[in-house]
């Protein structure tokens, strides 16, 4: 494929930009190729020029979106401290929650649907690098370094416990009153106990 030019690059950059306000606030289904023309400031046919249509924008923002949710779990070391290792793993976690909602929305939204536009990928480079982990994590406990625990269920619970304050941040600031991002540094204090506790020896 022939490299884009600085122009190009910029366009197509604000075209995934504005792709992803609108898909993260109506999901695949609510989201039109008008909405994102209107967002990005772009006329519909520019941005049929850069992509097929509605699908392969969304496609380009999963597999960007994929790729950076799975770097934090590709720097889970084996020959690092394994608690040290897995609560560096849950700050991570929570910092993308912060800094990256409305990313999260849009993986939280593909999944609820079933993931129709991207179960190849959760099949194959999110299976295999969890199944990874997986086996980082089971070595550590048969070694007695930390609690026996089902190292799958840990990483789905990570998940769990991150994500939630990027998919339900209207509830959480309605709950706590929070107004800036400050709940997000009481957040990562208690998710380092709870999770240390739970896999000290």
């Amino acid at each position: 494929m022939k490299p884009q030019t600085r122009i190009q690059s910029e366009k197509t950059e604000a075209i995934l930009e504005a792709a992803l306000d609108v898909f993260s606030t109506h999901g695949f289904r609510g989201a039109t190729l008008d909405q994102i023309a209107e967002a990005s400031g772009l006329s519909k046919p520019n941005i049929l020029y850069y992509f097929e249509g509605k699908a392969a924008i969304h496609r380009a923002l999963l597999n960007r979106l994929l790729d950076n949710w799975l770097a934090p779990l590709r720097e889970l070391s084996a020959d690092g401290d394994p608690l040290e290792e897995i609560t560096a793993y849950v700050k991570r976690k929570l910092e993308m929650a912060r800094d990256y909602p409305r990313e999260s929305r849009l993986f939280a939204n593909e999944i609820v649907q079933g993931a129709p536009r991207m179960r190849d990928q959760i099949e194959g480079p999110l299976k295999a690098l969890v199944d990874e982990k997986a086996e980082v994590i089971r070595g550590w406990t048969k070694a007695g370094k930390i609690a026996p625990l089902d190292p799958h269920h840990l990483i789905f619970s990570i998940w769990a416990t991150t994500q939630h304050y990027a998919d339900f941040d209207v509830q959480v600031r309605a709950i706590l009153g929070a107004q800036k991002d400050g709940h997000f540094h009481d957040a990562a204090r208690y998710l380092a106990t709870f999770f240390t506790k739970a896999l000290r020896p």
